[in-house]
């Protein structure tokens, strides 16, 4: 990989101030903001020539664009099209019209899980001939770990910046427009009524559990193909989504539905197809933890082999936000050049702020400022500049 082998990158000796690596320079430095907390890269997608490295090896906190690791990892592993699922179990029989025994709701990992998709589980349910439940609905979250939340979370972060997190959780883990800290037991309460509600009754209340091992299929209920989950997560920047997707992974190809594991897995995939990962540390799946660390090379790096790649790249470009038009990138570069020609992934704490994406599909770029607190406005101005600057280049 091209980015693999740089350092911290200096203008070519014969440069001039008036060239791009001195443009970009300049683009970079604004008040308020520490030169030695900036990291900033830039590559050249056609000719695989570094245009601009600036503490590119630096080791520093990601805010959201930890979520292009995510994101990448994902379609590397999962693919586009792939589906979470959400199961409906039958512990017991039919006999007639009643179902003897309980129904377990067990979930796996999908974070777009709504109430409406219950209620379309209960009509199927309804369709195999089931009129009454003589048991109760259990939510079976077992598919990952109890954790809520993520390692290296400020408490605050905790229901402010993400739900609790679930292997099965419905609406967010919204019921009556009320944030549960029980995801579980609020989805099987809420196929419960969805349930009643078609017509089925069901004699005992939700509980939580683990289905047994001789539970059998009954229903099952699908995510929207991963594609379009990432395209929300990285548009919008939603924590909750990234943090369920890191633990899928961990539950699918890490041995374990846990925060660790899908970090495990996020690395190793990205170790293998050549980012650089010196200075990088995985820790979880939004940028929220204190413990996240990447560079701006290793970033890049991820552009670059997303950019590479056949199957990736359209899919990978068609997730982020675009300058001037949607997600956290609406209100910004909206002017010509940057209109339309910017695809990025934004991130924002009160210790970083970052871009990192794609310039007129020519350019690949990471610039990331940290300080204690950052001056989020004027680090967003350098990174605004320094896109600019590469947006002009004819």
């Amino acid at each position: 990989m091209a980015t693999g082998s740089v350092g911290a990158g200096a203008p070519p000796a014969h440069a001039g101030g008036g060239t791009l690596w001195h443009r970009l320079a300049r683009a970079l430095v604004v008040p308020q903001v520490s030169a030695t907390q900036t990291a900033a890269f830039a590559l050249d997608l056609e000719t695989g020539k570094v245009l601009f490295a600036k503490n590119g090896a630096r080791s520093l906190a990601p805010a959201s664009n930890e979520k292009l690791a995510v994101t990448y990892a994902a379609l590397v592993v999962l693919g586009p099209g792939f589906r979470a699922k959400t199961d409906v179990l039958g512990e017991g029989h039919q006999q007639g019209a009643t179902w003897r025994g309980n129904l377990v709701l067990k979930g796996y990992g999908d974070p777009t899980l709504r109430g409406g998709r219950l209620t379309s589980l209960a009509r199927r349910i309804r369709s195999l001939g089931i009129r009454h439940v003589g048991g109760r609905v259990v939510g079976d979250e077992s598919f990952f770990d109890k954790r809520r939340t993520a390692p290296g979370w400020r408490s605050s972060f905790y229901l402010n910046e993400c739900p609790p997190l679930s292997a099965l959780v419905v609406d967010r883990g919204r019921v009556r427009n009320i944030l549960t800290l029980r995801p579980a037991l609020a989805a099987a309460s809420v196929f419960t009524r969805a349930l009643r509600s078609v017509g089925v009754s069901v004699a005992g209340r939700a509980a939580g559990g683990i289905a047994s091992a001789s539970a059998q299929p009954l229903a099952s209920s699908f995510s929207p193909p991963l594609w379009k989950v990432l395209r929300f997560m990285d548009r919008e920047s939603d924590n909750f989504t990234a943090e369920m997707l890191l633990k899928e992974l961990g539950g699918l190809y890490g041995g374990r539905g846990s925060t660790g594991a899908g970090a495990a897995v996020v690395t190793r995939t990205l170790a293998a197809d050549g980012v650089p990962l010196a200075g990088v540390r995985i820790v979880d799946g939004s940028g929220l933890s204190l413990l996240d660390r990447v560079t701006a090379r290793a970033l890049v790096g991820i552009l670059e082999s997303a950019w590479a790649s056949p199957q990736l790249r359209p899919t990978f470009f068609g997730v982020l936000a675009v300058a001037g038009r949607n997600g956290t990138l609406r209100t910004r570069m909206g002017r010509r050049p940057t209109r339309g020609n910017v695809v990025a992934k934004t991130g924002t704490t009160s210790r970083s702020s970052a871009l990192s994406g794609y310039v007129k599909r020519r350019f690949a770029f990471s610039v990331l400022n940290n300080g204690f607190p950052i001056a989020s406005w004027w680090a967003q101005r350098a990174q605004d500049r320094f896109v600019t600057t590469l947006a002009s280049v004819k």
